[in-house]
């Protein structure tokens, strides 16, 4: 289809849940879970029927084996009607993003007019797995005919064979460069000389910023309270840290490269539950429902790279558009950069600094220049809230558009770093 023929495409609402930390053991909420608990209230302020939506995509990374294809399960309970078509995504970190850049191209392209996307994650839930050694044992005895062949197999039975693997800790591990993501975060700090100290600030500033906008009622009407079903109420990102400072972010030991390394849990994303939904229109939808957006949704990119640095994804993701437009480093008044790690996050702003860099990678005749820290994450980020896997990208969006209505900013870019190498960006724009 022909540019002029596209279609305008509006992010019109949305809504989260809090953002609940990972405590050792299974959340209160399922993904399911997670998705119907801001979805509810979210369509119930909407003045259309349900069953104005044309379709539903959800991102979604640890699926539990009780809500395969967890778009379609979240549809249903959410009341959409059994003819809507619901399917769920998954690219890593860029899965909740993922849901609104396929809206957005249905969308633009004319064949839907209004669509739900969303992200859930609850890594509490991430599966335990058996060691490989362990499944072929049992794999041995299962195949075992008869009481000799059985005490045979039995034989081989080992202690650690009943010690499972935490599902996640693979998942955080590449399987190509066989690094953790933390250890890719370390490759970048050393590449652009970002140090501890550094790292700790950014991280206390995140933190500080999310407490900031939880008191000043800046998430009003974004983050929905949720109900579990013994009756209590989670009505805040219960990872922000209000009094973090220097000292207490000073004590932690690097995690991925001790004892030199830079990057700590205390300025590393959180491991959290949590879910998002974005409601993206078409400009004949918006007139035929009276409806106000928020923003509009004008151009997205996805990028690959090396897997061993793929903290610069957001660099190689939003570069694209920026050049695409004409745009330079002052024409994007807000910036939502998904905080995987502090030392990924700086790095980011590092390389678009850097003039080496941007002539020799990015096609640029000099540095892009410096990103004002005041217009980055201004309300915090992943560090401060957390990173459930399949959500984070989608609330960035949300988020970016929210702010941009608050501070009456034109232009706003999300984007976000992406394990296996890849990153993804979105441009949105006043409306």
């Amino acid at each position: 289809m022909n540019a002029q023929a596209r279609q305008r495409v509006f992010l019109v609402d949305g809504a989260r849940t809090p953002f609940l930390k990972a405590e050792g053991k299974p959340g209160p909420f399922t993904p399911v879970d997670l998705a119907v608990q801001c979805g509810r209230p979210l369509l119930a302020r909407q003045p259309f029927d349900r069953s104005a939506f044309d379709l539903v995509v959800l991102g979604c990374v640890n699926v539990i084996a009780d809500e395969m294809n967890p778009a379609r399960v979240a549809a249903l309970r959410l009341g959409l009607p059994e003819n809507t078509v619901a399917f769920s995504v998954q690219i890593n970190c860029g899965s909740g993003m993922q849901s609104i850049d396929t809206a957005y191209r249905y969308i633009r392209d004319g064949s839907h007019q209004m669509i739900l996307a969303g992200g859930t994650e609850a890594l509490s839930h991430a599966p335990l797995t058996l060691r490989q050694s362990a499944v072929e044992w049992f794999g041995r005895m299962n195949a075992a005919k008869g009481p000799l062949e059985q005490a045979k197999a039995m034989a081989g039975i080992r202690p650690e064979f009943f010690k499972p693997v935490v599902g996640l800790e693979r998942g955080l591990t590449d399987p190509i460069t066989t690094l953790s993501m933390g250890q890719t975060a370390e490759v970048l700090a050393h590449h652009f000389d970002i140090d501890r100290k550094t790292a700790d600030t950014y991280a206390m500033q995140s933190h500080h910023r999310l407490a900031a906008a939880h008191s000043e009622g800046r998430l009003e009407g974004e983050l929905m309270p949720a109900f579990d079903r013994d009756g209590t109420v989670y009505d805040h990102d219960n990872g922000v840290r209000p009094d973090s400072d220097m000292e207490g972010l000073a004590k932690p030991k690097p995690v991925f490269e001790p004892p030199y390394g830079k990057v700590t849990a205390g300025n590393s994303s959180q491991i959290t539950d949590g879910a998002s939904w974005c409601i993206l229109a078409s400009e004949q939808a918006v007139e035929l429902h009276g409806l106000e957006p928020l923003a509009e949704v004008t151009d997205s990119e996805w990028a690959g790279l090396d897997p061993s640095i793929m903290g610069l994804g957001p660099v190689m993701s939003a570069t694209p558009i920026v050049q695409r437009h004409g745009f330079g480093v002052d024409d994007i008044e807000l910036w939502e950069l998904n905080e995987a790690f502090a030392a990924q996050v700086l790095s980011c702003l590092a390389a678009w600094n850097d003039t080496e860099f941007c002539r020799e990678v990015l096609g640029f005749d000099a540095a892009f220049g410096r990103i004002d820290r005041d217009r980055l994450n201004v309300d915090g980020g992943a560090i401060s809230l957390g990173h459930p896997v399949g959500t984070s990208g989608n609330r960035i969006v949300l988020h970016l558009a929210n702010a941009m209505k608050q501070r009456g900013a034109k232009r706003g870019i999300a984007t976000e770093c992406i394990g296996g190498g890849l990153g993804g960006a979105m441009l949105l724009e006043a409306v």
